[in-house]
């Protein structure tokens, strides 16, 4: 086990109808005028946002409405968002919505709060110094942003879509408002995309090369088991209650880091991926679910029984002790069924894309002279080789 420092400063308000208590957290951690920051119309149009603009006006608080967030959240509208948020002053930003809302809401928060310009942080050229409080009411379970420090966003540049990440603990919001009855609605390729990305965040933590991590591994696996076993009660019924809180809490601990700080992650599967949704813009979920399979097939044999371990305590696969690979490589099977079973796809053309588009995502993932990940670290001929197995 590693050495570590653990903090969540993040307040965590859970259950039904508690959307309406958002201005007393707002209020709570100092707000005094709010970026109302969103995504589509669903928002608007199921009465979302005016519960929670009541909730900010009974606490007197004043507030500016921006909305239009994608997926994969384009960097122009943040770049509006930091020119309204210093030309207004506000001084806080609540997320309403998903990874990509609340991605977004920080980067805005970057960028109000320091000088440069954000891709400068994005593309790891600075350090931020801090971020303009956020606050988040949670309409979608997946990537975890609601606990996690770090942002992903999509930077429109003159030679392309490049989508980068930018990490530091002030990044984690100052609350989190999770109502699992918010998610009751959503189309089942978007709760099947959020069940993809979830344990993908487990996953880049589970395979790791730091050994006696016997707690975090079991409640990693603990969390893999429970998204298992509540997928597909929302899948055939979307208002599954208790189902989808336990996803909810699932996604929220999958990235709040607390299954990661004792040991090495990985995340070359999120960076391989990251170009897909980039130049394809498909849903990350989605994007994972290709990705994930083939670069465990790929590095099985690094530690076949870590691979075999998944297998046996995830999925319920039999230990073969003559040949362990034969565990390991039914694990990956049976991991890539179950993703299947949820509607999403297998391959690279299924995701819009083509084998010919391959030197332009490792040009775009700019591979050259680094490696990517740390339980195998993969330089530019592997990365590429994994692309040719999508």
């Amino acid at each position: 086990m590693e050495s570590f420092v653990y903090q969540m400063p993040t307040k965590f308000v859970f259950g039904e109808g508690r959307e309406t208590e958002a201005g007393k957290y707002v209020k709570e951690f100092g707000g005094t005028k709010v970026l109302l920051h969103y995504g589509g119309q669903s928002a608007e149009k199921s009465g979302l946002l005016d519960r929670v603009g009541a909730s900010l006006e009974k606490e007197g608080l004043t507030y500016i409405r921006l909305g239009g967030v994608k997926p994969n959240p384009k960097s122009p509208l943040i770049y509006e968002g930091i020119r309204i948020c210093r030309e207004e002053k506000v001084d806080f930003i609540l997320a309403v919505g998903g990874g990509s809302v609340i991605d977004s809401a920080k980067a805005i928060g970057l960028g109000v709060v320091n000088e440069d310009d954000i891709w400068e942080y994005y593309s790891k050229k600075k350090e931020p110094k801090g971020m303009l409080p956020v606050g988040v009411v949670l309409t979608i379970a997946a990537a975890g942003s609601e606990g996690s420090n770090g942002s992903v966003v999509s930077f429109e540049r003159e030679d392309g879509v490049y989508k980068r990440d930018c990490g530091g603990e002030f990044m984690r919001p100052k609350f989190s408002i999770l109502n699992p009855a918010l998610t009751e609605t959503l189309p089942p390729y978007q709760t099947a995309c959020g069940i993809v990305d979830m344990m993908a965040h487990v996953l880049e933590r589970y395979f790791t090369n730091t050994s006696d991590v016997e707690l975090t591994d079991n409640l990693a696996e603990a969390i893999m088991k429970t998204i298992i076993a509540e997928a597909p009660k929302v899948m055939e019924n979307p208002e599954d209650y208790q189902a989808r809180a336990n996803l909810m809490w699932a996604g929220t601990f999958a990235h709040n880091d607390l299954c990661g700080m004792d040991r090495g992650q990985d995340w070359a599967s999120h960076n391989l991926e990251h170009e897909l949704s980039a130049l394809y813009d498909c849903a990350h979920g989605a994007g994972l679910a290709v990705v994930m399979p083939a670069w465990m097939e790929y590095v099985t044999e690094h530690n076949v029984m870590r691979m075999a371990r998944f297998a046996v305590n995830v999925f319920g696969c039999h230990m073969d002790f003559a040949d362990p690979e034969n565990t390991a490589r039914a694990g990956i099977k049976a991991l890539r069924s179950f993703w299947t079973s949820l509607g999403m796809p297998r391959t690279l053309e299924e995701l819009g894309g083509k084998k010919e588009d391959i030197p332009t995502l490792l040009r775009m993932l700019e591979i050259e002279g680094r490696t990517l990940g740390d339980y195998v670290e993969l330089n530019g001929e592997d990365c590429e080789n994994i692309y040719k197995m999508l």
